[in-house]
């Protein structure tokens, strides 16, 4: 609000000193003439000051002429709490708590685009209240690898899934006065040497796979900025990387909007300059000035001082440093200047229903099977069948909102999930912590005492023998090396024992469900012991009664996985040339899996994964019927249709993911078996059908070409496969593509 007032207090005095608002400051004129208007009134170095940072989440505007500056906050999954002026300490506010919001892989695994849309509003209303101009978020990066420490933040291993799931998220945040920063652009796959590491990957890997979401979330979703990554692309850092700022970007996709570095990701002067970085932040230091700790200043980033040089001298274009500040001029007018957006709200009630609505539509059911023949599988949990109810798991009450990165929230309330069983299973349940997962540190992380492990392993398997049913929390959590920032995983594994654990609570008791709190796919020995097993996720504020809700039933699962999981890491495509293509000889790392990403390396190498993309069950079952295609040839400028009926033939209403998938039958290079190219989320009740309709346009039937560097298909049969996972197919249909696109 009182940002606000300064904005209008600005215009008024210009209005009395001039007689009439200046153009940039009347908000009745274009946004282009006002960027204009302004440019033409700023000095040489009012405009190279807005390339930088002022303080660790602020750059500055033009206060000569009342443009205000923009302040940043980290996200996707929630505002930050304020951070102080010059330092990476907390500020000790007691009203910046927030809302945590599931994780992007949570809402990646809703397939839902309406949950999307409902997230990206509840957190931008939350952001602008606290009168925030940029959220840095959401993550486009594709799911690569399972050690990636950030995969809880992004959206998958599907291009597709990724673009359909991120456009209405950046759409609504935005509706708020809050620009989303897309990130991190590009091919950032990994935490570990993360600053340095050259990614070597092919032109068509870039176009098929790891660019698609960032290219939605820029034409599709009108992204007004986007965050470079810490890594290099073909040897330059990318966020000075003109291949992907100013060619792709900048050029082909026609970005509008403002490049903000990652924070200390900028590293050369005129590389900034030239490459098509906007905003600086985070540059704390300058190791080849000597320059670091309270020495340095704003004016002493790569775009500060050294930039007004080289400007000056003539050594670089002023037409680049133009474009620059007309860019960062349209963000100020579209955010911090923009008097008509709303006020946003902090509605702490409303916001954790909506976190609790999306948990419950994302939370995937992997398996569900009884202990004996005969029996009723072990959920939902019926009250009735279970005297004893036991809980272990250091998950079940850790709070999961701290830690994992710049992603961490100050929460205004967590509610945990052995709280969230004893409010609804009452005195039926018990507790047992059964292992420890220590505490997180930068750099390493705290030993647990074998003879503590022993005693928390020994107490729970000793009050397994007695229970009835047992609910074992476990996975990961946000410690470093596990689902963090700037560390990837060191292990496919459950870590902290957790196997040993599940392996002997097994022995004593099969009556076991898995709750899988993470953000990776992880090694499940022997998973055909476990009668059933919940992927949670981090679910934020509500994981607690999340978890219960689809536990007891009060939610039907409908969640589908938005990446596979490997049965061992070497089954994973980045896995499967050894170190080089994953984590790098310490120079570079080849992507030499190339498009073969996830189920497509699964599907064209035939190797099982031990839960499919796309892979969720139900607590009632659904029936396709076969599909139908509109006509079996398709022409350039045509599309075709594809129809099933799809029927809930149990006895509990839900929701299925029908998903459609296309391959090229025969190809004169690489392709998959088939990609991902639609997919509907339906509701049911008991005994209702409902007809589900696929559009495939000729896009759909495309392929990058690095020849004539455009996308292209070759005439030839297609196959339309529906079904409700990547390898559960009910259906396909044949088709002919008559001429080339």
């Amino acid at each position: 609000m009182k940002r606000t007032i300064i904005t209008l207090c600005a215009v008024a005095i210009g209005w009395m000193c001039q007689a009439q608002i200046p153009v940039y400051q009347d908000e009745t004129k274009p946004i282009e003439e006002r960027v204009k208007d302004a440019l033409g009134r700023m000095t040489l170095e009012e405009k190279v000051a807005m390339c930088h940072a002022q303080s660790k989440f602020s750059s500055p505007g033009v206060p000569r002429l009342g443009i205000p500056e923009l302040w940043m906050s980290d996200g996707p999954h929630g505002v930050r709490e304020e951070i102080q002026w010059g330092s990476w300490s907390n500020a000790a506010w007691t009203n910046d708590s927030c809302t945590a919001f599931p994780a992007l892989t949570c809402l990646a695994a809703t397939w839902n685009p309406e949950m999307a849309a409902l997230y990206g509003k509840a957190v931008g209303e939350e952001a602008r209240f606290r009168e925030k101009d940029i959220l840095l978020g959401p993550g486009a990066n594709i799911y690569r690898t399972p050690l990636n420490g950030r995969n809880f933040e992004y959206l998958g291993e599907d291009p597709y899934l990724t673009s359909r799931m991120i456009v209405p998220y950046v759409q609504e945040l935005q509706k708020n006065g809050v620009a989303a920063c897309v990130k991190h652009y590009a091919l950032n796959n990994q935490e570990k040497q993360r600053w340095n590491v050259d990614v070597r990957v092919s032109e068509r890997a870039m176009y098929e796979i790891y660019l698609p979401g960032f290219r939605a979330a820029v034409q599709e979703g009108g992204a007004w900025s986007i965050m470079g990554a810490y890594n290099k692309i073909l040897g330059t850092h990318a966020c000075h990387n003109d291949l992907t700022l100013n060619r792709i970007l900048k050029g082909e996709w026609g970005f509008d909007g403002v490049v903000v570095s990652d924070w200390a990701g900028t590293h050369d002067t005129r590389e900034a300059a030239m490459n098509g970085l906007d905003i600086e932040m985070g540059t704390d230091s300058r190791p080849d000035k000597g320059i670091s700790g309270n020495k340095f200043r704003a004016q002493d980033c790569y775009l500060g001082d050294d930039y007004l040089q080289l400007l000056r001298r003539g050594e670089v274009s002023e037409a680049a440093l133009n474009d620059k500040a007309s860019r960062i001029l349209r963000l100020i007018f579209r955010t911090a200047m923009n008097t008509k957006k709303p006020f946003g709200n902090m509605d702490y009630a409303a916001h954790s229903r909506v976190a609790r609505t999306i948990g419950g539509e994302g939370m995937v059911l992997l398996q569900n099977s009884p202990t004996k023949k005969g029996e009723q599988p072990l959920l939902p949990i019926d009250p009735s069948r279970y005297g004893k109810i036991l809980v272990v798991g250091d998950n079940a009450t850790r709070r999961l909102c701290m830690g994992g990165g710049s992603s961490e929230l100050k929460v205004q309330h967590e509610t945990s999930v052995l709280t969230a069983m004893q409010a609804k299973y009452g005195d039926k349940i018990s507790y047992a912590k059964g292992y420890q997962a220590g505490k997180t540190m930068y750099g390493s992380v705290e030993e647990v005492e074998q003879s503590v492990v022993d005693q928390l392993r020994n107490e729970a398997v000793t009050a397994a023998r007695e229970a009835d049913l047992i609910v074992f929390v476990g996975g990961l959590n946000k410690n470093r090396f596990q689902d963090c920032e700037d560390g990837d995983r060191q292990s496919y594994d459950l870590p902290f024992g957790q196997n040993e654990l599940l392996s002997e609570l097994l022995a004593v008791n099969p009556r076991v469900v898995l709750v899988l709190v993470s953000g990776n796919a992880v090694r499940i020995p022997n998973p055909d012991h476990i009668p059933a097993i919940v992927q949670s996720w981090y679910v934020g504020s509500e994981l607690g009664p999340t978890v219960v809700d689809v536990l007891s039933g009060d939610v039907n699962p409908s969640g589908k996985l938005p990446f596979s999981f490997p049965v061992k890491l070497e089954d994973c495509g980045a896995h499967a040339f050894g170190e080089i293509g994953y984590p790098g000889d310490g120079v570079k790392v080849e992507y030499r899996e190339d498009i073969l990403v996830g189920y497509r390396w699964h599907d064209t190498k035939k190797i099982p994964a031990l839960y499919p993309f796309g892979h969720g069950l139900s607590y009632t079952t659904f029936k396709y019927g076969k599909p139908a295609l509109s006509a079996k040839k398709m022409t350039a400028d045509g599309t075709l249709t594809v129809t099933i009926d799809v029927t809930n033939n149990g006895q509990r209403a839900g929701k299925e993911v029908v998903q459609l998938y296309i391959g090229d039958d025969k190809s004169t290079l690489l392709r998959p078996v088939k990609e991902l190219k639609g997919f509907q989320k339906i509701a049911l009740a008991p005994g209702e059908t409902r007809q589900v309709t696929f559009t495939i346009t000729p896009d759909m039937l495309k392929y990058w070409s690095e020849a004539t560097h455009s996308w292209q298909a070759e005439p030839g049969k297609f196959t339309a496969y529906v079904g409700s996972s990547s390898t559960d197919i009910r259906g396909k249909v044949k088709f002919e593509l008559e001429a080339p696109l």
